[in-house]
């Protein structure tokens, strides 16, 4: 079993996925700037080793929110609260990106924001253009900064949390590790914060129906969108498109080179190429199951 882990220190290009509520604090709701310059940090030293990384982020609309001093989403109309969704997303996203900009030239690094929907993947043009477009600026040594297009995604064209976007993200790419931040420490046998009795489960080798399902029972904090469920999600679009998949607990962001000089962290799923595996199509059909 080690030796998979082992394996990890020879990963090349590797997407980190970061959620909301790792990224603010809790009695307030503002950025956790401590954090934010720790992952900027540990991603600059990533990519220093001549790997390339992107960062899939969370936070937008949450830092929107704050900006307006808005407690809570809410509208008349289920259209009304998309429109404030939107308009904090469209005001946090801008900020957002503005903190990330100054902490990576801090550490001599360019990034670069990527905004995604649906319609991103599913339209085999706009596929191939974002596949480009990553492509070229990982050849530059530049970090992408990924998020999904809150400003213009409706239902129909949202992928709805950031679990997922990852996954999508580092199947297109081609990546060889996806990197889940969460505030657990991995996949368990059942809700640990319910059930003390809950084992931790180190290694998935096979993505079997019995652990889809554990993910259904469990749903994660209030900020962020993703519970464990959409985790399973992203292991399944990842180890089907052969990508590593690892959970670990973002309390301490130091778990990234940790997890990359192989250390048993987290919970790590074996990657399965799956043939029949179609990313586009899977993308299409997002929430209708």
């Amino acid at each position: 079993m080690n030796n998979i882990r082992e394996q990890i220190k020879d990963k090349k290009k590797i997407v980190v996925k970061i959620g909301s509520s790792s990224l603010q604090h809790n009695e307030t709701g503002d950025l956790d700037y401590i954090r934010l310059e720790k992952l900027v940090r540990e991603l600059c030293d990533i990519s220093n080793q001549g790997k390339k990384v992107v960062l899939v982020t969370s936070g937008a609309i949450a830092v929107g929110k704050k900006a307006v001093n808005l407690k809570t989403i809410e509208g008349q109309t289920q259209a009304e609260a998309m429109a404030v969704k939107q308009a904090c997303s469209a005001i946090g996203q801008a900020r957002l990106m503005m903190a990330y900009q100054k902490l990576f030239s801090e550490y001599n690094h360019v990034a670069a924001q990527i905004l995604m929907t649906k319609n991103t993947i599913v339209d085999n043009l706009n596929r191939y253009n974002a596949h480009n477009t990553f492509t070229q600026l990982l050849k530059m040594g530049v970090i992408p900064i990924v998020n999904e297009n809150d400003t213009v995604a409706t239902y129909e064209i949202e992928i709805g949390d950031n679990d997922t976007l990852s996954a999508i993200v580092a199947a297109l790419i081609d990546a060889d590790l996806l990197i889940l931040l969460s505030d657990i420490d991995g996949l368990y046998t059942d809700d640990p914060r319910q059930n003390p009795d809950a084992e931790f489960i180190e290694q998935v080798d096979e993505l079997t129906d019995e652990f889809m399902n554990m993910g259904k029972a469990s749903t994660g904090s209030n900020v962020g969108t993703g519970g464990m469920n959409t985790k399973m999600i992203a292991a399944k679009i990842a180890t089907s498109s052969d990508v590593d998949m690892l959970i670990a607990n973002s309390r301490d962001i130091g778990v990234l080179h940790r997890l990359l000089e192989g250390e048993n962290e987290g919970t790590l799923f074996v990657a399965h190429r799956d043939e029949s595996f179609d990313l586009p199509e899977f993308v299409q059909n997002l929430h209708k199951n």
